[in-house]
């Protein structure tokens, strides 16, 4: 069933959702529900029982920057691994599974303790899915087919601000290009036994990244600007994972480069902000109008108006039109790639 009813489209990437395989992962120890018990392969491993369903795919696929991302993997016996680094910049890799109603996590590396302690907010555990309330009936099939999705809360700016910044005014295969590559050259490998993934960089290594490594990655000067700039301030941007969320927009849109678009996309995976609702898009606008009203040339306005009865839950409102996958029909060439890299 849920293959005939969601499938994995663009839009649904966009909305959110990862496939991850329903093989059966093999835990690390028999027992151990406490943050840092031992496993066999040496991780600190932790479970926990959420209160209601947890789709992994649909809670943890915002997190994942195109199918190469070098910090997110899946793996055919069903778990979903990232890396990151702490709030104090100790990296970890995290893999979770889980085949019924008890989630399981293993970390590795010095900020392992860190990651398990956020696991229930990275599942959604301060999401509160009943309070939303659909009112198209598009709306309202695509919530029903969804038990599972929550919103994740990382608690980390940084990690999702960077990326952002990187898809700003460009299409999404160029900005994937260049976060592989970046973190590639200058991350680090990730810790424990899991696939290849790399640990994005610390916030002074992408200050410090020269002008020719941002151009052969295809980053111009505006975007790689931004992210210097934000690097610089970055533990008092990494504040903002606790603020509401108008101030919390305050806080980002003080540094210039980043505006309402990326502020959104940023706080919808770092606070988790069910109301995070991102204007200023190219196409969120007219693939709302077109799904909800038949207006595919709908603008931010327009768009509004139509979440306006979402108040509270506009953010997960456009998640779930974006999952139900109804888009206008193309009606003009794709955005050509380019690659200032090779110039």
């Amino acid at each position: 069933m849920a293959g005939r009813f969601d499938p994995l489209t663009r839009a649904a990437v966009r909305g959110g959702r990862t496939d991850v395989p329903a093989g059966r992962a093999a835990t690390g120890a028999a027992t151990g529900a406490a943050t840092g018990a031992a496993t066999a392969s040496g991780a600190k491993e932790r479970r926990w029982t959420p209160d209601g369903p947890v789709d992994l795919g649909l809670v943890l696929g915002p997190l994942r920057r195109g199918p190469g991302d070098p910090t997110f993997r899946t793996t055919p016996d069903g778990s979903v691994w990232r890396t990151g680094r702490s709030p104090e910049g100790l990296a970890a890799t995290l893999r979770v599974f889980g085949t019924g109603p008890e989630v399981t996590a293993e970390a590795w590396g010095p900020g392992a303790d860190w990651f398990l302690e956020q696991l229930p907010a990275l599942l959604g555990a301060g999401d509160d899915p009943a309070a939303f309330v659909p009112r198209h009936r598009l709306v309202h099939a695509s919530h029903r087919r969804r038990p599972g999705l929550r919103l994740t809360r990382t608690g980390l700016v940084l990690e999702s601000l960077i990326p952002t910044v990187l898809e700003q005014k460009v299409t999404a295969d160029e900005a994937y290009r260049a976060w592989r590559r970046l973190v590639r050259q200058y991350g680090e490998p990730a810790p424990g036994p899991g696939p290849e993934l790399y640990v994005l960089p610390e916030a002074r290594t992408w200050a410090m990244i020269p002008s020719w490594d941002w151009h052969k990655a295809g980053v111009d000067a505006k975007r790689s600007a931004t992210i210097v700039r934000a690097a610089r301030v970055a533990n008092r941007l990494e504040e903002a994972a606790a603020m509401d969320l108008p101030e919390a927009v305050r806080r980002l849109e003080a540094v210039p480069g980043i505006g309402p678009w990326t502020s959104a996309e940023t706080l919808q995976r770092s606070n988790g902000d069910p109301d995070a609702i991102t204007t200023g898009d190219l196409h969120l606008p007219g693939i709302i109008g077109y799904a909800l009203a038949g207006d595919r040339d709908a603008d931010d306005a327009a768009m509004l108006e139509l979440l306006a009865p979402y108040a509270g839950q506009r953010h997960r409102a456009a998640r779930l039109v974006l999952l139900a996958g109804r888009t206008p029909p193309r009606r003009a060439p794709r955005m050509p790639r380019s690659d200032i890299g090779r110039f």
